[in-house]
């Protein structure tokens, strides 16, 4: 079904009263306040004209070469007041990012996004399930986001407790998640072994965008249909680089 379909106001019964507070209704961002900040040289928000404009490779693009303006030290300008109020009454953004929980990881810094640019979805391990499926059908099917970006990262404590088969509550449940990527690499299954972590890292992150394409044919379909991509990619934390996979 054609996302236009659904309408901006997301009028779906229930489900989408429930919705509406993450809605992107009609909306014009074009205002004065947005007006301004454009000429005093800060990058406006996304608006509805913005998000339509983009294909799935320039959503791409944005976001690498907003890690490399986060690993440059030179970030965007940007006046959050002035995107707080374009981004009252709608949303546009361009990409899902699905990350992991740690602190060191926080997805709109490494990418230099501002408020309405990226829905991003975080969890321990970058782990997918069924919210986060319907989370991510949400941002691309009704939302308009572009690209759907799943971020591992270096010495990732998830990473580690699938590792030494860790044993704590309903953590168990979650890294047990990551047990087949850790079965799929080859090397000294020790947490000391930062190649390995990595690696494993890695590993989890093509599984997990594979999980996406098996249990959402609305994703699968929307990216067969190049209406988005779905791609990897691994984040330094000793460096701040972001490098696709």
């Amino acid at each position: 079904m054609p996302r236009q379909a659904f309408g901006r106001r997301f009028d779906l019964s229930a489900a989408g009263l429930a919705l509406a507070g993450c809605s992107a209704p009609e909306f014009s961002a074009g205002s004065a306040p947005a007006e301004a900040a454009v000429d005093q040289g800060f990058v406006p928000a996304q608006d509805a004209a913005s998000q339509a404009a983009l294909t799935p490779d320039a959503a791409l693009t944005l976001l690498a070469d907003g890690n490399a303006r986060f690993v440059a030290g030179t970030p965007a300008r940007r006046d959050y007041g002035d995107q707080i109020r374009a981004t009252a009454a709608a949303q546009y953004p361009f990409a899902v990012v699905l990350g992991c929980i740690d602190s060191r990881v926080p997805i709109e810094t490494v990418f230099d996004q501002g408020i309405g640019d990226i829905f991003s979805a975080r969890v321990a391990g970058n782990i997918v399930n069924t919210e986060l499926l319907g989370s991510m059908e949400f941002a691309c099917r009704l939302a308009g986001a572009k690209l759907v970006v799943v971020l591992g990262h270096t010495s990732c404590g998830a990473v580690k407790g699938a590792i030494s088969s860790a044993r704590l509550g309903n953590l168990t449940q979650l890294v047990q998640k990551i047990d087949p990527a850790v079965e799929a690499i080859e090397g000294e299954r020790d947490v000391d072994n930062a190649g390995y972590v990595d690696g494993v890292a890695e590993e989890n992150v093509r599984m997990v965008i594979e999980e996406i394409r098996r249990e959402s044919p609305v994703l699968a379909t929307m990216e067969q249909e190049r209406e988005i991509r779905i791609v990897g990619a691994m984040y330094d934390v000793s460096t701040g680089v972001v490098r696709f996979i």
